[in-house]
């Protein structure tokens, strides 16, 4: 006897009122359990409701755009042996299709049958939708346990995922291009000590690639058009329509003052992509796209644009395109935005480090033996510390019309590296050594370099410090690091004649450089911040102060 069963939502945790963004089934349908019905997009996170029982879908009582919560009926569904049979060899290709988006996951049961196992991205920390750069692995390669399988590259750095176990490669469940998450399938491996039973068990994990041929309503064939990229974000949906758009798009969208339903997605079932975010803003920057009216002056910057201009340099002499990294493209975006967006002014002040370079070479000296080695970024972190207490407005940020004071010091500083500039973060230097900070710094440096740093080790700065001091330079305009309201360039020091109200004294002077937001931070505060910096580097005792 067939039986209709309502499918409800099941606990979500505190969440309610979460949009439905995807419905995956439609009437008559057959479905599994644990098949995913409909996806719900909250603003941190992306959930699946799935299916309780097997069956053929009879009703679906919710559609896109409904705010639905734990409990709320999903669907109708008549659970039936013989109905579920029959209608399986008509139903199952529009179901499959339905929802070919999704990532294949192999059951749980193949994992321990026949010694498959499910090898999936680990803890990236705040990352999501991390875009896969390289796949070192195919079919039939043997790996071994940490050996690298994918590369990830995010806005910031390079991670390897490494395998958990060691075996032979069964399935390649990744691409290059294809955004992936913590959890997420990479690669399906047999282990050593596998059998005849893992092939069996594997020929069910690909079954559904070749029924998802038959999606024949997904829009993702407009994005083949080459020219797409240029004018995709010139459209701009109707006001309050529903943006495909995972939470990791959505923030950095924010970041970057983009209205997400302003973005026409162009991956698969129309989702925005980052790639689409960025088009966005690069469209409207270069004035190859109009502004949008009524758009916020934060996607637009407020400026009527001249198109970039189209120039074949060729024609000049001999030229070599190369590509940028992908790490300077994302950077080019945040760049632009903080330019434009941030009503900026540098104030520039002379330290006297005279006694302090005196002082840093002879604790190297003495702590030789035990491999400690004190660098002047470290002095120049403490020093900041000690002003930002003093001068708490500077370790703030902006968010609307509040300023949000923070309690914290976590001073980020810039690092050079083959792939360009990253900024890892010293957490809590206020509650650190000299000794200890120089550690620190050294070691992310190094991680940075290798492109081995972790996403949290570049998060939560309150302050920056770029330093060109082991470079050169006199004096340079950096660019502030949004959300935070300052950044602190610093240049080599060097030997320079002052007057000490007698005579002309040899003095090693390092020049300094504050960018400071001038809607939170005044001329004046700027410059008693600078002065007050330069006096802490003159005298080191005042930090103890």
């Amino acid at each position: 006897m067939s039986q209709v069963i309502e499918i409800k939502v099941p606990d979500i945790g505190d969440y309610d009122g979460v949009p439905v963004i995807e419905v995956h089934v439609k009437p008559g349908d057959v479905v599994e359990k644990e098949q995913s019905l409909v996806t719900l997009e909250s603003d941190k996170a992306t959930m699946d409701v799935p299916s309780s029982h097997s069956g053929v879908v009879k009703e679906v009582k919710v559609k896109v755009g409904d705010n639905i919560s734990e409990g709320h009926v999903v669907i109708l569904l008549e659970e039936s042996g013989s109905a579920s049979a029959q209608a399986a060899p008509v139903a199952a290709p529009a179901a499959t299709a339905s929802v070919a988006p999704q990532k294949t996951v192999v059951p749980a049961a193949a994992q321990a049958a026949g010694g498959l196992v499910n090898v999936t991205v680990p803890d990236i920390g705040d990352y999501k939708g991390v875009p896969v750069i390289e796949v070192h692995v195919k079919p039939g390669d043997v790996v071994e346990k940490e050996q690298s399988l994918v590369t990830l590259e995010s806005d910031k750095a390079t991670m390897d995922v490494p395998s958990s176990h060691a075996g032979v490669v069964k399935e390649v469940k990744v691409k290059v291009g294809e955004s992936i998450s913590e959890g997420d399938l990479v690669v399906i491996l047999e282990s050593s000590s596998a059998g005849a039973s893992p092939t069996a068990a594997a020929s069910k994990a690909p079954t559904a690639a070749p029924a998802a041929v038959p999606q024949v309503s997904t829009p993702a064939p407009v994005q083949s058009a080459p020219q797409a990229s240029a004018t995709r974000n010139e459209s701009i949906p109707s006001a309050g329509g529903i943006s495909h758009a995972s939470p990791s798009v959505r923030k950095y969208a924010r970041e970057l003052g983009v209205d997400v339903t302003r973005v026409i997605g162009t991956a698969p079932k129309g989702r925005i992509s980052q790639e689409d975010v960025q088009a966005y803003v690069k469209n409207i920057m270069t004035g190859q796209a109009a502004s949008p009216a009524g758009a916020p002056v934060a996607a637009s910057g407020g400026l009527n644009l001249l198109p970039w201009p189209k120039i074949d340099f060729s024609k000049f002499g001999e030229t070599e395109t190369k590509p940028l990294s992908r790490i300077q493209k994302l950077s080019a975006a945040n760049l632009s935005r903080n330019w434009v967006m941030i009503p900026a002014v540098t104030y520039h002040e002379d330290a006297d480090i005279t006694d302090l370079e005196a002082f840093r070479v002879m604790t190297n000296k003495d702590n030789e033996k035990q491999g400690i080695k004190v660098t002047m970024l470290a002095f120049l972190i403490k020093a900041a510390v000690n002003a930002l207490k003093k001068y708490p407005e500077f370790n703030s940020s902006l968010d609307g019309d509040n300023l949000v004071m923070k309690k914290y010091f976590h001073i980020a500083f810039a690092a050079d590296t083959p792939n360009g500039l990253v900024v890892p973060v010293v957490k809590n230097a206020d509650k650190k050594g000299i000794f200890e900070i120089a550690k620190e710094t050294g070691e992310l440096a190094k991680l940075a370099r290798e492109g081995k740093l972790k996403p949290d080790q570049m998060q939560g700065a309150s302050f920056t410090i770029s330093s060109l001091g082991g470079i050169g330079g006199t004096y340079f305009a950096p660019i502030i690091n949004a959300p935070e309201v300052a950044i602190l360039g610093v240049n080599k020091a060097s030997m320079k004649p002052v007057w000490d109200g007698k005579q002309f004294v040899p003095k090693l002077i390092c020049p300094l450089s504050l960018t400071a937001d001038h809607r939170v931070i005044d001329g004046a505060l700027a410059t008693r911040f600078n002065v007050y910096l330069a006096e802490l580097l003159a005298d080191f005792r005042r930090v103890v102060l």
